[in-house]
């Protein structure tokens, strides 16, 4: 017994206050002290000074994080998508504008190309009706006048307009030119005669008008 406690090491108790109670002077580190260099350990260099004051920088600047810094980058977060969804959704708008758009003027495109066929049929008669009333059948209240009248406003309310006096200048796009003469009272091609009445439907041509054309000498 008498010699477990003679081996029975005592604690060692460390002083590691920085200033002398006793002189009041700064204390030096004490090589055998917890957490100071060993002897012959390298001294920390330059760098690694500095990457070690960049680290407790760096954490000091994560802890100045205040509550309204976070919830902003999270709304700048949130805010991208936003912005996102919103382009989608104008550029789909767009699109369903433009669709619209195609739609309805390929919509009335085949509407007049029905109605167009459906009139053309009627052209050789109305074309009697020219050649009757230039031969003075079409006068006065007569039955044939009545029904030459209601049939044409009937084509009229379908959109059909006719086209093609004599005076008016030659349009390559509009008249076919059946017979040209040489004249002295005109300056550029002016027609002369309507031979055939021309017509459109709306913005579309269904035939050009037959003309005779007076060309400048």
């Amino acid at each position: 017994m008498a010699d477990e406690n003679q081996n029975h090491e005592e604690p060692v108790i460390r002083d590691k206050r920085r200033i002398d109670p006793e002189t009041g002077e700064v204390r030096q580190p004490d090589p055998d002290a917890e957490g100071a260099p060993a002897q012959g350990a390298p001294e920390a260099t330059g760098d690694e000074a500095t990457d070690a004051a960049a680290s407790v920088a760096s954490e000091d600047d994560v802890d100045e994080l205040t509550v309204d810094d976070i919830l902003n980058a999270a709304n700048a977060e949130v805010q991208e998508p936003s912005d996102e969804h919103l382009a989608d959704l104008k550029r789909i708008t767009a699109e369903y504008a433009n669709y619209r758009k195609r739609t309805e003027a390929n919509r009335e495109v085949e509407r007049e190309r029905a109605v167009g066929a459906a009139v053309a049929v009627l052209l050789p008669v109305l074309d009697d009706l020219d050649r009757a009333e230039k031969h003075g059948d079409l006068e006065g209240d007569a039955p044939f006048a009545t029904i030459a009248a209601k049939l044409r406003g009937s084509v009229e309310k379908l959109g059909l307009t006719a086209f093609g006096e004599v005076g008016e200048a030659f349009d390559p796009q509009r008249h076919e030119a059946i017979f040209q003469q040489p004249a002295d009272d005109v300056e550029i091609d002016t027609v002369a005669d309507v031979v055939e009445t021309g017509y459109t439907l709306g913005g579309t041509l269904l035939r050009a008008a037959k003309v005779v054309v007076k060309t400048p000498q």
